[in-house]
């Protein structure tokens, strides 16, 4: 392990909290639950593009675990770590082709955490008629995607200066 890195994996991990955090704080006027901005990926695709992939994984890890006890509770942690894993697993594989730049691999991440908290809520209300949200949610996944994308390759040129 490379203790020199450590330092960032705290500060990374500190600010995807805050921003998890203030992005509760902020409201959104579309009347479709589950729609959020995703503030804290922004740190998650700078971590992927400033460290490496595998930093970026347990960042993420921890903040989805630490927001989720601090602020979601049970049910929202269960659904927060679904489109997580879900949209990082995409978002490393897509990284790691080298054919996407960062917008597209985090427009990718915004579609597939909602697929995977979508599939979550499926499956604990028993009801496939969850599924209907879906097309709600992939249009604000994608306009999340490219707005999150620009703002993480914006300060990922200001932070390798």
């Amino acid at each position: 392990m490379d203790y020199k890195k450590i330092p960032y994996y705290g500060l990374f991990a500190a600010l995807a909290i805050l921003m998890g955090y203030v992005e509760m704080m902020i409201p959104i006027p579309i009347p479709i639950p589950g729609v959020k901005l995703g503030l804290a990926n922004v740190i998650v695709i700078i971590m992927m593009y400033f460290m490496d992939t595998k930093s970026a994984f347990f960042v993420s890890l921890i903040r989805v675990f630490l927001s989720g006890l601090l602020f979601a509770g049970f049910a929202g942690l269960l659904y927060s770590l679904a489109g997580a894993m879900l949209s990082f697993a995409v978002m490393a594989l897509l990284k790691k082709t080298g054919k996407f730049s960062i917008i597209g691999v985090s427009l990718a991440g915004g579609i597939f955490h909602n697929v995977g908290q979508v599939t979550v809520a499926a499956l604990v209300v028993e009801n496939v008629k969850m599924a209907y949200y879906l097309p709600f949610l992939l249009v604000s996944g994608v306009v999340t995607g490219i707005l999150i994308g620009i703002v993480a390759k914006t300060a990922l040129g200001y932070i390798k200066r």
